[in-house]
């Protein structure tokens, strides 16, 4: 998977639009199943700031622990991009990876 969100690009950084966690809003009906979920990252129950993470492949150990909020439907060329981008120390990518245009269709996740 893929984590950004941070703006201090420390792995602790960032707030919510609220200026503070939010609850997590899990659903039952909602899978880390395939290839490009899109979630909020924390660090433990009800500890969503502005960190997210995008799978690269099905990831059920994280079901119910992690707030899905939409998932990839096009584009998956750039997240096999992102993907293949060497790491260093840290997980963290060798070169910047940034996202310069997403596109929000009304509710990815219906059907």
């Amino acid at each position: 998977m893929i984590q950004g969100g941070d703006p201090k690009g420390t792995g602790k950084g960032g707030t919510s639009i609220w200026g503070k966690k939010f609850n997590d809003e899990i659903r039952d009906s909602l899978k880390h199943n395939a290839r490009g979920m899109l979630s909020m990252a924390n660090s433990g129950p009800n500890t969503n700031g502005s960190q997210f993470f995008i799978t690269y492949a099905k990831q059920p150990h994280l079901n119910g622990l992690y707030t899905i909020f939409g998932k990839v439907i096009h584009g998956f060329e750039v997240l096999d991009i992102m993907e293949k981008t060497q790491t260093g120390p840290g997980d963290r990518p060798l070169a910047e990876i940034r996202l310069n245009r997403v596109t929000i269709h009304a509710n990815p996740l219906a059907g």
